[in-house]
């Protein structure tokens, strides 16, 4: 079997949609994203296993956890608190990755603003080059490659703070049907997420030539002749859509003789 994947997939989309150039350079010349994050959150020089390296991991836990507008709660999720971080610190953390970020930031509330619009006046609206639109009631969000999210009977509501969010009709947690609420980050998360599947799916067509027996998450695993190469299937795999252009994306893989784990 050879398993490949993509290469922080969900970071490139987001920085790409939300045109956060300092991240896209960061893939464009094989950096290390989690070093780059640490080093523009602490503003110091931050190397994997050179100076500051203790700083790396912050930098991983910030960019894993805070990218979809997750704060304190999120950061103890993903694992901080075991990883050594204490809970006074976990606030600056998230305060620091969004003043690095702030495309991103920009990006939730410009999604924001553009689907309570779309909800509460019927009209068409877009941002970042996503369209967003109210028809037969239902909110679609149409992502660059042209295929589209759903969302059912969807309105203006109001979430437990008292502001104003937007809630449609879903399945819970609980696998029962009721109307759930989300908002800007929460719609950029869904966006972000299914652009990353429209971009396995073309490398999986990229790919129809091999014997693609499965496909989890970002990775698609090939039973393959020994002969078939590793670093051909990265190639491959890693091609940019079309549809988009300024998209660095980069794939890994291994070899096994059951499927594993790398």
């Amino acid at each position: 079997l050879i398993v490949a994947d993509f290469s922080a997939i969900e970071a490139r989309v987001l920085a790409w949609l939300a045109g956060e150039k300092w991240v896209l350079e960061v893939f464009e010349k094989g950096g290390d994203i989690y070093c780059e994050t640490a080093a523009r959150m602490f503003h110091c020089r931050v190397e994997k296993h050179g100076e500051n390296a203790e700083l790396r991991q912050k930098g991983k836990q910030a960019t894993l956890s805070c990218g979809y507008g997750g704060s304190v709660g999120a950061l103890k999720a993903m694992g901080a608190l075991e990883a050594g971080m204490t809970e006074e610190e976990l606030q600056p953390l998230v305060d620091s990755w969004r003043e690095a970020n702030p495309n991103i930031v920009r990006f939730w509330w410009d999604v924001d603003r553009a689907v309570k619009e779309c909800v509460k006046m019927r009209i068409p609206t877009e941002t970042h080059g996503l369209r967003f639109d109210y028809r037969s009631a239902m909110l679609f969000i149409t992502l660059p490659s042209g295929r589209k999210l759903a969302y059912v009977k969807p309105r203006i509501g109001e979430n437990q703070f008292g502001g104003e969010s937007v809630t449609y009709m879903g399945v819970s947690g609980t696998k029962k049907w009721k109307r759930l609420e989300s908002y800007g980050p929460k719609f950029v998360e869904n966006i972000v997420q299914g652009t990353a599947r429209d971009i396995l799916c073309y490398a999986m067509q990229t790919l129809k030539n091999c014997s693609i027996v499965a496909h989890v998450h970002d990775e698609v695993i090939i039973e393959a002749d020994r002969r078939m190469s590793v670093t051909a299937v990265c190639e491959q795999m890693g091609r940019t859509p079309p549809w988009a252009k300024g998209l660095k994306l980069r794939a890994d893989g291994y070899e096994c003789e059951f499927y594993q784990k790398d």
